[in-house]
């Protein structure tokens, strides 16, 4: 049976094989189907042609082509001056006594933090974050008299949302110039000689600014790079000289930027957008180098954020922002305090597991 069924399946194949071969024939079909096709779309009265939405259309064909993927160098913001920028008040009605249910790995107990750039706007919020998670927390800023009117009303806010608390935090405030290796050396100096240790690392001092890149003045880049990629690297290696000093384990939180994986539109900052993106990779970087001492490094990136500043940019320049939340895909920008978890979450044990990560808060902008 076995032979039988063997030289009849030989049969059909020598039979096969001996038919015009189909296969060559049809090829040349496909090829002219396709080619046909090809002529259809060509016909831009064809009610089924598209091809003018592709590279085959006339350029400036469609008023909205390119409108998402350009910029506009009409826009210039030119960060303010140090005695310009607009106060910002501390988030009331966190700090008080609750009884939810959640991880005590959460809490930030006995741990001492310090926050650069944390006087005003992001900074300012995650360090009451750390401070009502149980922090005593360093506010580092250029500007001393504005951290230390923060520091005392972050523990003033404390006192009034807590009755009775027996720990209150100690909040204290240090100048440094972050760009400056002297300044930042001073400053932790000053921090170790308040309290002691550091456990947590915010690096949030940092700013933007919008000018066309062939028009950005030179000195302004060069101090915008100073600011937001040598003040996180002073800073963190700093913080991880004396965690591995002390043989501690520790966590440094980067604030980086949804603009260090996207390229922001309408505004032109090209190099505001690389100095976030070299800030995204160097906590990686570090993350990597510092694993073996039980150092943690994390990236944390805001989308937009409705800050005192973006305020009063918008009102300089209010089309920005149906611009901006008509990119978002929950279309609206975030508050600074829906940092307040990610941070706490980045600083505390709850993280333990968690390192060289980019956690990005910007209401879905950059998955689009």
């Amino acid at each position: 049976m076995f032979k039988h069924n063997l030289l009849r399946q030989l049969s059909r194949t020598s039979t096969t094989a001996a038919r015009p071969p189909t296969l060559h024939r049809a090829a040349p079909a496909l090829r002219s189907s396709f080619t046909t096709s090809q002529s259809r779309l060509e016909k831009q009265d064809d009610p089924e042609d598209y091809s003018h939405y592709t590279t085959a259309g006339e350029p400036g064909a469609f008023k909205h082509e390119g409108q998402h993927s350009r910029t506009d160098n009409r826009i210039r913001v030119e960060y303010p001056e140090e005695a310009d920028l607009p106060r910002q008040q501390p988030v009331q009605g966190r700090g008080g006594f609750h009884f939810k249910r959640t991880l005590a790995s959460f809490s930030l107990e006995d741990r001492v933090g310090v926050v650069t750039g944390g006087a005003r706007g992001l900074g300012l919020v995650m360090s009451q974050a750390l401070v009502v998670s149980g922090a005593d927390v360093a506010i580092v800023d250029l500007n001393k008299d504005e951290a230390q009117h923060q520091a005392t009303i972050l523990m003033e806010t404390f006192k009034s949302e807590n009755p009775g608390a027996e720990n209150i935090p100690s909040v204290t405030a240090h100048y440094a110039d972050v760009s400056n290796p002297d300044s930042v050396n001073h400053a932790l100096e000053e921090i170790l000689a308040a309290h002691g240790k550091i456990d947590n690392l915010v690096t949030s001092a940092g700013f933007t600014e919008n000018f066309d890149a062939i028009e950005y003045p030179y000195d302004r880049m060069q101090k915008l790079w100073g600011v937001n990629v040598d003040g996180t690297y002073l800073f963190a290696t700093g913080v991880a000289k004396h965690l591995m000093a002390r043989k501690a384990q520790g966590s440094i939180v980067m604030i980086g930027s949804m603009s260090g994986a996207i390229v922001n539109v309408p505004q032109p900052q090209a190099p505001y957008n690389a100095a976030k993106a070299a800030v995204r990779h160097l906590a990686s970087s570090l993350a990597v180098e510092w694993a073996h001492a039980g150092i943690r490094v994390n990236c944390i990136s805001p989308g937009y954020m409705l800050t005192a500043l973006t305020k009063k940019i918008l009102d300089d320049n209010p089309a920005l922002a149906e611009k901006w939340t008509s990119l978002i895909p929950q279309g609206k920008m975030g508050r600074p305090e829906d940092l307040m978890g990610a941070v706490t979450f980045l600083c505390s044990d709850a993280s333990g597991y968690v390192t060289g990560a980019d956690l990005r808060v910007d209401g879905g902008y950059t998955v689009t």
